[in-house]
C-alpha cells in the first residue's frame, strides 16, 4: 500500500491535518525529526488508522504514489531549506514539494524556482484555523507552481473547510509566494481583528466597569449579528470562562502578547509597497508595547492621565458605538489588506481572485466570519474595485456607523483609554476621504532643505518644479523619489 501523501512534521497542526486526511479517505505517510513521535503517533491517536509511519525522509518517499507529494509542517526558515535539501535527491520529475508552514513569501518564490531548475513542483500554501480547523478543516492558500495544483487540488479542497453553500474554503492563489502572501495578509488582518476586540474590551473594562459576565452577555448578542465571527465567538466563551473555583480566567492572565512574525512582515510588505495599512501596522506594535510589561508597570507611577475622568451618559446606547465603532474599523483592516494585496498583485505578476480570497476566508480560517461573504459580493459585482470603503453595501455602513465610531474615539481619549487600532483606523477613513491633504506642505518643506521638487496643481502631473526659497541656492535639483 502506498500513500496518496506524505507529511513532514507532527507538531499541533500537523499531527491535526494528517488525522483530517486520514478521515477523509487518504493513506498518509507520516515523518518527524524526531523519530520517536512517529511511533507515539501512530500507535496513539494514529491507531488503527491509514497511517504509514516512517523513520526517514527515504523510507517517506519511498511510500508515496507518483506523482509525490510531500508536505512540510515545519517551522519556518531554515528548517524547510534543510528538509527541501534532504527530500530532492528521493523525487523524480514531476513529483511536488508542499511547505504548509507560515513561510514568508519572498523565500517562497526563492524555493519555488529553485525546485523548479531541479526539474520537481513547488507548492507554498497556507493553512489557517489553528488545532481546531487543522482537525475539522482549515482554509488553504495555495500558491507556486502551477502545473502542481491538479494534483494536490482533490487532496486540499476535500480536507479543507467549506461554506454553507458546499464550496471548498481553497482555491489556486496563483505563481510562486502568492499563497503564502495571501496568508501573511490573512495574518495581518486577523493581527488588527484580535487587537481591535482587545481595545473595545479595555474600554467596557476600565471606562464602562463592566463584569466579564456583562461583556460576555455583550459578545455573545454581537455574535448573532453583523459581527458574525469566529474571533468574537471565541471571545465571548473566553469572558464566560471560569476555573473550578470560579475565577475568571482571562484575568489571571499576564498581559503580554508575542508574536511569531507574519503581522510584521505585512507591515513591511506595505511599507515596501507604499500601501497604508496603518491599522495593522498599529497592531503589531501595541503587542510590542505590550511586551515591555515591566517599563510600563514603572511608568504607570510616574506618569498622568487625566484627572478624575469618568464615563457619563447612557451605557447601552455607548455599547451601541461600541459595536459600531469595532464595525467599521474591522472594514478598514480588510480595505487596507486588499489595497496591499492588489498593489502586489501589480509588483509580481499575479492574477488574484479578490472574490475568492473572501470565499477561502468565509470558512476555516481565524477571520472567517459572516462579513466576508459581503466582500466576496463587492467584488464578484465589480472585480475591479479599489478599495473596499467604496463599495455602496459598505459606504453605506461606515456612513450609519460613523457617528458611533467617533463617539468612542472622544471618550476613550477623555478617559485616557489607548485605541491605537480604533484612532488609525479612523484616522485612515479620514484621510482616504480627504480630496486634499496637508502634503502640498510637505512637498514644500521637503524642496526646501533638499531641493526635492515638487509638482504643481495648475501643471500636468509628471512635470517637476524648484523653488529657490532662500535666494541662496542655485537652480539645481535633487533626485525625485516616490512612495
Amino acid at each position: 500500500m502506498k500513500a496518496d501523501i506524505g507529511l513532514i512534521g507532527l507538531a499541533v497542526m500537523g499531527e491535526n491535518l494528517v488525522l483530517n486526511m486520514e478521515s477523509k479517505g487518504f493513506t498518509v505517510a507520516v515523518y518527524n525529526r524526531t523519530v520517536e513521535k512517529v511511533d507515539k503517533f501512530v500507535a496513539g491517536r494514529g491507531a488503527g488508522k491509514k497511517f504509514i509511519g516512517c523513520h526517514s525522509v527515504e523510507e517517506l518517499c519511498a511510500n508515496l504514489e507518483r506523482p509525490r507529494k510531500v508536505m512540510m509542517l515545519v517551522k519556518a526558515g531554515q528548517a524547510v531549506d534543510d528538509f527541501i535539501e534532504q527530500i530532492l535527491p528521493h523525487l523524480e520529475p514531476g513529483d511536488i514539494i508542499i511547505d504548509g508552514g507560515n513561510s514568508h513569501f519572498p523565500d517562497t518564490i526563492r524555493r519555488c524556482k529553485y525546485v523548479e531548475d531541479k526539474g520537481f513542483l513547488y507548492i507554498g500554501t497556507g493553512v489557517s484555523g489553528g488545532e481546531e480547523g487543522a482537525l475539522l478543516g482549515p482554509s488553504i492558500m495555495p500558491g507556486g507552481s502551477p502545473k502542481a495544483w491538479a494534483a494536490v487540488k482533490p487532496i486540499f479542497q476535500k480536507i479543507s473547510a467549506h461554506t454553507d453553500a458546499g464550496k471548498p474554503c481553497c482555491e489556486w492563489v496563483g505563481e510562486g509566494g502568492a499563497g503564502h502572501f495571501v496568508k501573511m495578509v490573512h495574518n495581518g488582518i486577523e493581527y488588527g481583528d484580535m487587537q481591535l476586540i482587545c481595545e473595545i474590551y479595555q474600554i467596557m473594562k476600565d471606562g464602562l466597569s463592566l463584569t466579564n459576565e456583562e461583556m460576555h452577555a455583550i459578545f455573545a448578542e454581537w455574535n448573532e449579528g453583523d459581527l458574525d465571527s469566529y474571533l468574537i465567538e471565541i471571545t465571548r466563551d473566553i469572558l464566560g470562562y471560569k476555573t473550578e473555583a470560579g475565577e475568571a480566567v482571562v484575568d489571571k492572565i499576564l498581559d503580554t502578547a508575542g508574536q511569531k512574525g507574519t503581522g510584521k512582515w505585512t507591515a513591511v510588505a506595505a511599507l515596501d509597497e507604499g500601501m497604508p495599512l496603518t491599522l495593522i501596522g498599529e497592531a503589531v506594535f501595541a503587542r510590542c508595547l505590550s511586551a515591555i510589561k515591566e517599563e510600563r508597570v514603572a511608568a504607570s507611577a510616574v506618569l498622568e492621565g487625566p484627572k478624575g475622568a469618568v464615563f457619563t451618559g447612557d451605557k447601552k446606547r455607548f455599547v451601541n458605538d461600541l459595536k459600531q465603532a469595532l464595525y467599521a474599523s474591522k472594514l478598514v483592516s480588510y480595505a487596507q489588506g486588499y489595497q496591499l494585496m492588489r498593489a502586489a498583485a501589480k509588483t509580481y505578476g499575479w492574477n488574484l481572485n479578490y472574490g475568492g480570497i473572501a470565499l477561502m476566508w468565509r470558512g476555516g480560517c481565524i477571520i472567517r466570519s459572516a462579513f466576508l461573504g459581503k466582500i466576496k459580493r463587492a467584488f464578484d459585482k465589480n472585480p475591479e474595485l479599489t478599495n473596499l470603503l467604496l463599495d455602496p453595501f459598505f459606504s453605506g455602513k461606515v456612513k450609519r456607523a460613523q457617528a458611533g465610531w467617533r463617539r468612542v474615539v472622544r471618550m476613550a481619549v477623555k478617559l485616557g483609554l489607548p485605541t491605537p487600532a480604533i484612532s488609525a483606523a479612523l484616522s485612515y477613513y479620514d484621510g482616504y476621504r480627504c480630496g486634499r491633504l496637508p502634503a502640498n506642505l510637505l512637498q514644500a518643506q521637503r524642496d526646501y532643505f533638499g531641493a526635492h521638487t515638487y509638482e504643481r496643481v495648475d501643471k500636468p502631473r509628471g512635470e517637476f518644479f524648484h523653488t529657490n526659497w532662500t535666494g541662496r541656492g542655485g537652480d539645481t535639483s535633487a533626485s525625485t523619489y516616490i512612495v
